[in-house]
């Protein structure tokens, strides 16, 4: 795949995002996916079948995926550049561009900060609850902080290097491929009992597919926040994903902070490690450093897509 259509495809993600306006609409491409997934779940994840035959009908259900997504991309592809001669690679830009997220994660962020600089709990809360999982009812200025900045360096990866990754390596097949299987992991690759089995090869496709996404994520934010190598090596392997390691300890060594720790998940509390050494009293303006870093590496990434475009 020509690499214009990523720079280009980046260019349009960074100016407008996924409007409002569109997104209230059409919605997002990937809701379809979810409504997929959620069709093969209701259908498929009955308790009333064995473990074994749920995990069958879980691998099933990724490949449906991937023929669905994979093959759209392709057909797509092929046609665009097949019959829009020069324009063709700015049209597939355009399908490839709903699939990043830099401004969404920028604009989802950033509100965090700004309620934590007016003392507005109640705001900041709500805030950082639409982009974790955790429980955020009770959580203190330091816990709504370190949790927007986990996300952050985590959705870096799922939201920008990934998707972009992909798409640079296996065109408009890779990125939106990519995409349908990290919204299968996030909906039903759990680990409670509901999901184990049936959730267990979206999971395990989700790890592979971040694998060298991952990597690179924590090397680039290590790049721009020089700080973040040491904790990186020492700490990546803390966390519970064998891939979100890696973004997090970047994070938390480059701006000198302790995230993770003790977590609550539907009012019951997990006891997960520290990443890091420094201060657990992460704060608004540490946030704001962490969208800072944010911005750089996404830059970094720019320049490292227009260098495989010069290469090639």
């Amino acid at each position: 795949m020509a690499e214009p259509v990523a720079l280009a495809a980046l260019a349009l993600d960074a100016a407008i995002g996924w409007p409002g306006a569109l997104y209230r609409r059409i919605g997002h491409p990937v809701g379809l996916f979810a409504q997929t997934i959620g069709a093969c779940e209701a259908l498929w994840n009955r308790p009333e079948r064995g473990a074994n035959t749920r995990r069958a009908l879980g691998v099933l259900t990724v490949l449906l995926l991937v023929i669905l997504t994979g093959g759209t991309g392709w057909i797509a592809q092929r046609l665009l550049l097949a019959y829009l001669g020069a324009w063709g690679w700015l049209a597939v830009a355009l399908l490839a561009w709903p699939a990043l997220a830099q401004r969404s994660l920028f604009d989802h962020v950033r509100p965090v900060a700004k309620a934590l600089q007016t003392d507005d709990l109640p705001a900041a809360r709500h805030a950082v609850g639409r982009i974790v999982g955790r429980d955020t009812a009770s959580l203190d200025e330091p816990g709504i902080a370190r949790a927007a900045i986990e996300s952050l360096a985590e959705s870096f990866c799922d939201g920008v290097v990934a998707p972009l990754f992909w798409l640079l390596l296996l065109g408009l097949p890779g990125i939106w491929t990519y995409k349908a299987i990290n919204t299968a992991d996030s909906m039903i690759g759990h680990r409670e009992p509901r999901w184990r089995a049936f959730g267990w090869a979206a999971a395990r496709t989700d790890d592979l597919l971040n694998l060298v996404p991952a990597r690179l994520s924590g090397l680039l934010l290590c790049l721009v926040g020089p700080g973040g190598w040491r904790t990186l090596w020492r700490d990546h392997g803390k966390h519970a994903s064998p891939n979100a390691g890696w973004p997090e300890a970047a994070m938390a060594g480059a701006l000198g902070l302790r995230l993770a720790g003790p977590i609550a998940y539907d009012g019951m509390m997990h006891a997960k490690p520290w990443i890091g050494d420094g201060r657990s009293d992460a704060q608004a303006g540490d946030i704001a450093r962490a969208l800072h870093l944010y911005v750089r590496a996404c830059l970094l990434l720019w320049i490292l897509a227009g260098a495989v475009a010069w290469a090639r």
